[in-house]
């Protein structure tokens, strides 16, 4: 999956660091990249002014859910919130579930790995679920807990 913003991060940091992809980056500071992953500007934004503030908590998860998929209506906006509900999704599972963590595949793609070395596929998720409303951002987290 193509995730621009670690595109323009690997091109800012290829002259700094030769260390090579945003996965190296991730290993020498994976707080920082952790906290780059979870700006979700976008869908931040678009749920603001629809009243939902998103505190990194489960419950937030399941105001997401609630709200009435209005960014079906711009194609080019949907993958977008798709891409930024997966990360907040992986955000909010790195902060409540204990042993998560952010990992990121040597090609740049994300994926929130559970203290079981189950990977979950965050963004894959929030791009369902922006599209079709399944599977239910909180359903995810749920299951996860669990694991």
């Amino acid at each position: 999956m193509n995730i621009p913003f670690l595109d323009h991060w690997r091109k800012r940091h290829e002259t700094e660091d030769s260390e090579g992809p945003p996965a190296a980056a991730f290993d020498r500071d994976p707080e920082g990249l952790g906290e780059l992953l979870s700006e979700c500007e976008l869908l931040r934004a678009r749920v603001e002014q629809a009243g939902v503030a998103l505190d990194d908590s489960p419950r937030s998860l399941q105001e997401l859910d609630q709200l009435p998929p209005r960014w079906r209506d711009d194609p080019e906006e949907l993958p977008w919130i798709g891409n930024d509900a997966g990360l907040y999704l992986g955000t909010v599972i790195v902060r409540n579930v204990p042993g998560a963590r952010w990992q990121v595949w040597p090609g740049g793609g994300p994926v929130v790995r559970l203290a079981s070395g189950r990977e979950i596929q965050v963004v894959e998720a929030g791009l369902d679920w922006a599209m079709t409303g399944t599977p239910e951002l909180y359903q995810v987290y749920a299951e996860t807990a669990e694991y």
